[in-house]
């Protein structure tokens, strides 16, 4: 009895952290270029007890499914996977939003002198700190957007719009039509394996431990012959890809599986109250 007690509480523990992930997605369905995260279960490893051991000392073949050994499970394991599957795009007429319209395909950004990835369109111009009349592309939290050659884009400031192409070629048109345009290459890769990916919160993302694997097995660089596979929309973002439909669905599937554990436990305990009763 305190078996069936032991597992009903290991299922749970795990219940309760897929539906912490559920009112995760649910509250990011309006957080642009959120993705979503997906979760299964998987059983834990079984154990055997085995009634005869003499006999099954001597009949080896039956150590594992035999009539005389019991194989007992003990729970159930959360797993979590990202999709990356595409979100529906928003017009927002703004010229430093863009929106990327192939679902694996990340902008480059230093964070803090380390290369992440993010899909978040929406970008910003900071100033530079060095007394300069230059302007740095940024996102929202300050990170600076790299070109094709992972460095820095840094603008001049006196341009009058920024114009940013379907294959990610920004060109900043200068208010003297007799000054040559500025024009950047944005630092776009296509992520081939996006397991690799390990999500750092605020939409970005960073590389895994590859161990043997090549970090051109995991990532593509759009440039050169590549560049024209990107695939970008100026003026727009990528919302979160969460259906709200399917996350209410598994919400009330993983409160009932959680009541069904809680009242197996509960059933448990009445179970040995009887034959703690018995004398």
């Amino acid at each position: 009895m305190l078996r069936s007690m032991i597992t009903a509480t290991n299922t749970m523990g795990q219940l309760q952290k897929q539906l912490d992930q559920i009112g995760h997605n649910l509250a990011n369905i309006d957080t642009q270029s959120y993705k979503r995260t997906e979760t299964s279960f998987s059983e834990l490893v079984r154990q055997q007890f085995i009634n005869q051991p003499n006999v099954l000392e001597e009949r080896e073949e039956e150590r594992f499914g035999a009539e005389l050994g019991i194989r007992q499970g003990t729970g159930a394991r959360l797993n979590k996977s990202v999709v990356f599957t595409q979100g529906s795009i928003k017009q927002t007429g703004r010229s430093l939003d863009i929106a990327f319209t192939s679902p694996d395909q990340f902008l480059q950004i230093d964070v803090n002198g380390q290369i992440n990835y993010t899909r978040d369109g929406a970008l910003y111009l900071s100033p530079a700190t060095d007394g300069s009349n230059q302007l740095f592309l940024s996102t929202a939290a300050g990170n600076l957007v790299l070109d094709e050659n992972q460095n820095p884009i840094r603008l001049n400031d006196t341009f009058k719009e920024l114009l940013i192409s379907k294959d990610g070629t920004i060109t900043a048109v200068p208010r003297n039509e007799n000054e040559q345009p500025q024009v950047f290459e944005l630092g776009v890769v296509r992520v081939d394996r996006p397991q690799m990916l390990n999500q750092l919160g605020n939409n970005l993302y960073g590389l895994k431990d590859l161990g043997e694997v090549q970090i051109d097995e995991a990532l593509t660089y759009l440039d050169g012959a590549d560049r024209g596979n990107v695939s970008l929309q100026q003026g727009s973002l990528e919302m979160s890809n969460v259906d709200l439909t399917k996350e209410m669905t598994d919400l009330m599937i993983s409160q009932r599986s959680y009541q069904m554990n809680a009242k197996s436990i509960t059933l448990g305990d009445q179970m040995l109250g009887l034959i703690n009763g018995v004398r």
